[in-house]
């Protein structure tokens, strides 16, 4: 079972929040808005994308992890390190 499956429903409605903030930022280039207002508009969504990695990592060290480390000490450190690769890929994007 997913780590997160507790705010599945949560983490949907924010994503499908995004998905229509996405639609209005193509809708936005195609109306040939402002550039500053279409980078406002981006920054927004970057930030609502940033907040859902961070609760999905969240989710995933208090569940993923803790139950891989109850289970044995070699599942502990393989989903420290899958944590660990997940999150240098977040601080690098």
């Amino acid at each position: 079972m997913a780590g997160y499956s507790g705010t599945k429903e949560d983490y949907l409605k924010r994503l499908r929040r995004i998905e229509g903030q996405v639609r209005g930022i193509a809708r936005m280039v195609d109306e040939d808005t402002y550039c500053i207002d279409i980078l406002t508009q981006v920054s927004a969504v970057t930030k609502a994308l940033q907040a859902v990695s961070l609760g999905l990592v969240e989710d995933h060290l208090s569940h993923c992890v803790v139950d891989a480390a109850r289970a044995s000490d070699e599942a502990g450190e393989e989903k420290v390190r899958e944590a660990a690769d997940a999150i240098a890929r977040l601080v690098r994007s």
